[in-house]
């Protein structure tokens, strides 16, 4: 059984066998929160295929240059032992094999935002991209900050952010999976900025599912049984796992 602890901002989930690598997560707005809640049945998939797996805890904010600094650091802090555990747990050691960035809508913007361009990690996993402008996205706050005079659009914008990413990110190895249910998936224009680079290796993944398939914690099933839950879903998370699993090319 997979184990879960905290430390800050930081969720970490500890595979029960020895590790095939480390997973770096940053999910999508607002669930991103309670990564443990919100992304529970997922990542603990992931760590029932002996991935170990961080977790970042955050509100998203408009700056997401700066956002993407902090992550990257706190990250980089756990992988190389910074940080002692005081939960408890016996500090994990060292992990061999890939370091994988894996993200989630928003998150896939701030792995691709890393002021390390991507080059310390083994590959991306970008799921469900999305990168729309905050008059889109935050609606009302994008409207009171043209009112009171505050910063009212992403840092960096949209347009911006594609402009960055084609310039000065540099990992070759990235996965992009859109779901056919996905409404605000914009993983398409991802694709094409990411393979005008030269050597890139991006490659574009469709699965069954919607901008949520990722986000699961079994609530029904935790509160009402088995026979609440949703087989269908199960069975999509799982089969995004293994397609995760087969991607990183660790038996």
């Amino acid at each position: 059984m997979a184990r879960w602890w905290q430390q800050g901002e930081l969720w970490q989930l500890e595979p029960a066998g020895a590790p095939r690598g480390l997973i770096e997560f940053i999910g999508g707005s607002y669930l991103a929160a309670t990564p443990q809640l919100s992304y529970r049945r997922f990542l603990e998939a992931l760590a029932a295929r002996h991935w170990r797996v961080h977790a970042w805890s955050y509100v998203p904010g408009f700056d997401h240059q700066a956002q993407a600094s902090a992550a990257w650091r706190l990250f980089r802090r756990f992988r190389l032992g910074d940080d002692a555990t005081t939960s408890g747990f016996p500090t994990p050691g060292p992990t061999s094999g890939p370091l994988l960035r894996l993200g989630h809508s928003l998150g896939c913007k701030l792995h691709l935002l890393a002021p390390d361009g991507g080059r310390r990690c083994d590959g991306l996993v970008a799921l469900s991209f999305n990168n729309f402008s905050a008059e889109r996205s935050v609606p009302l706050l994008a409207e009171l900050g043209q009112q009171f005079k505050f910063r009212s659009e992403f840092s960096p914008s949209p347009e911006e952010t594609l402009l960055q990413v084609g310039a000065t990110y540099r990992q070759p190895r990235n996965l992009l999976v859109r779901f056919n249910r996905d409404g605000i998936d914009q993983s398409n224009r991802l694709l094409g900025v990411l393979q005008a680079r030269s050597g890139d290796c991006s490659e574009l993944l469709e699965l069954p599912g919607d901008h949520l398939t990722p986000a699961s914690g079994g609530l029904r099933k935790q509160l009402l049984g088995a026979w609440a839950d949703d087989p269908a879903r199960q069975r999509g998370m799982e089969r995004l796992v293994d397609q995760i699993t087969a991607w990183s090319g660790v038996p």
